[in-house]
């Protein structure tokens, strides 16, 4: 990576658009509408609000101030904080790798649903046989059997949605800085027409009050704090690698506190958006008691129910269907290609290549990886993935990570980071110390307890036998794969250490990192347009000049000919 010069946002603001899009992804869309209904509504919104401000502010602020100081994805940057817990920024890297395989598949099949949008046409008011759609066009058998067969039309939506996913993120912050621009608006322009849509459905305002009304007495219940704390972890990106990489593309200049409550207050937006359309078209069309926790049931077979039921006019229910998957096409973008650019700036940094090569890189191997999920098996096989990299590995690289920076660093250095240029508003010690030194850490032990007794306990240590999922499947896509990640970290130290114990790839130490450039975020934004504007003129300039040599050329011709007929 010699000679070459990292990416820097153009604007505190395209930070603060990438970073919303990263946040703002398929679980806003699904899972928190899903959850909400699950505990009566306003009474999760009440703990999801809680679990935000105690423990997902912070976390978001803590990542994204260590990027910045550090100039460096999650390998280096936990690195410099203390070079032997580096392995923890290992763990997050190969378990982001392991997301995007899976998460890439779930954003074809929302391309394919888009593209198929028309189908919902000729189903008005059969919801049997709009529920079914979905599963049939992709040929999944619903369980670990049938790895032989492949769906053609899932295939090319996937090699697709990689196409798309690499193209967004070739040039790293540079042309992500470009597509956030419309990837970000774009599905807050769709959930509006489906919310206003939904409320004046009748039977939509039964829904706006079924969401808006608590049910205090799920606040007893363990489940309902629980989910909370997951929803908020999962939602806002952090410990997967992303938050470091996007912190580390600032210049010195930017407020991280304020742009993280920025992001966090936007994200919790378009959740209760979302809801707000989940609420009012369910309610609309009689299926209120329906909604599902479920992402993957609600998007695909849920919902297609409902949008049959919308109207007596196939066209208009068709044209509402390409809206809602065109809506979770543009959530899913943004989220997926920042896993991506998290895992390569992460490997870029700590090895010193070419940052557009890694992304190559990540991405063949990756797609390569992602095609198990697009065979007869593969939705119990994304199934089971999901749920170990999401509640087991995730989470234990949350606990880890919170004590590495909470007790075996100066916490109150990343503090200073965050308040480095705060005016109104600066993170206080006692919130942040405590988040991170105990109620993130307790919090998420807690949680990961609760997930590991959720799996051996009552299920013998088999996710989903119940749907069929085989023992093999647990073992080779479950339990190996989360070995693999969080030791892969350690695996790689020692290779470090035997073959390269000159030092070259050891982390720069917290103390010697210079953090962002010094260049204000407006000079950064005046110079992107500056260079647009040379690039503009030095290309009408050649025309120019091209114009000119045309020309002469042209004359050279003309004389020749006269003086050949004379």
């Amino acid at each position: 990576m010699a000679g070459e010069k990292r990416g820097q946002w153009n604007s505190s603001f395209t930070f603060i658009l990438a970073s919303i899009g990263s946040a703002v992804g398929l679980g806003n869309a699904w899972r928190f509408p899903g959850l909400a209904a699950k505990y009566g509504g306003g009474t999760f919104i009440f703990v999801y609000v809680f679990m935000l401000i105690i423990l997902g502010i912070p976390l978001l602020m803590m990542e994204i101030s260590i990027g910045r100081k550090t100039q460096s994805g999650a390998i280096n940057a936990i690195g410099s904080l203390n070079k032997k817990l580096q392995w923890i920024g290992w763990s997050a890297t190969v378990n982001s790798f392991v997301i995007v395989t899976y998460y890439a598949v779930v954003f074809a099949w929302v391309i394919l649903m888009a593209l198929i949008s028309f189908k919902f046409a000729g189903l008005t008011g059969d919801s049997e046989a709009a529920g079914k759609l979905w599963m049939q066009t992709i040929q999944t058998t619903g369980t670990t059997e049938g790895f032989v067969n492949m769906s053609t039309q899932a295939m090319c939506a996937l090699v697709l949605a990689w196409i798309i996913i690499y193209y967004c993120i070739r040039n790293g912050a540079s042309s992500v800085s470009k597509v956030v621009k419309f990837t970000v608006f774009a599905p807050v322009v769709c959930l509006v027409i489906m919310a206003v849509k939904g409320i004046f459905m009748l039977g939509g305002m039964a829904g706006l009050i079924r969401m808006c009304t608590p049910d205090l007495t799920q606040l007893l219940s363990a489940d309902i704090w629980i989910d909370a704390v997951g929803q908020v972890f999962y939602s806002l990106s952090i410990m997967m690698a992303i938050m470091f990489a996007y912190g580390s593309y600032l210049p010195k200049s930017t407020n991280i506190a304020r742009d993280a409550v920025i992001i966090a207050v936007s994200d919790l937006g378009v959740s209760l958006l979302s809801s707000v359309v989940m609420f009012t078209t369910m309610g609309g069309v009689g299926m209120l008691d329906n909604m599902s926790t479920s992402g993957v049931a609600t998007a695909f077979i849920i919902y297609p129910q409902a949008m049959v039921k919308l109207t007596n006019s196939g066209i208009f229910n068709a044209c509402f269907a390409f809206i809602f998957y065109f809506c979770l096409c543009t959530l899913a973008i943004d989220s997926a290609f920042s896993i991506v650019e998290g895992v390569s700036a992460s490997i870029s940094d700590k090895f010193r290549i070419s940052a557009k090569k890694t992304t190559i890189g990540i991405c063949l191997a990756a797609s390569a990886i992602s095609i198990i999920f697009v065979t007869g098996a593969g939705l119990a096989f994304l199934d089971i993935v999901d749920y170990y990299a999401n509640n087991i590995n995730l989470v234990l690289v949350g606990i880890l990570e919170t004590i590495a920076v909470g007790w075996f660093f100066k916490t109150g250095k990343v503090l200073e980071e965050i308040n480095k240029n705060a005016k109104k508003f600066k993170m206080p010690g006692w919130w942040f110390f405590a988040s991170v030194k105990v109620i993130a850490p307790v919090l998420l032990v807690g949680f990961f307890g609760w997930n590991l007794y959720s799996l051996i306990a009552k299920n013998h240590g088999v996710y989903g036998a119940a749907d069929g999922y085989s023992v093999a499947a647990n073992v080779a896509l479950g339990w190996i794969v989360s070995a693999v990640v969080i030791l892969s970290g350690i695996v790689f130290a020692i290779i470090e250490r035997v073959k390269y114990n000159d030092g070259r790839y050891d982390p720069t130490p917290w103390d010697e990192c210079k953090g962002g450039s010094d260049v204000s975020e407006e000079t950064v934004e005046a110079n992107a347009d500056a260079t647009a504007d040379t690039n503009a003129d030095t290309n009408a300039e050649t025309a120019a000049d091209a114009n000119k040599e045309t020309a002469a050329d042209a004359n050279k011709e003309t004389a020749a000919d006269a003086g050949k007929e004379k």
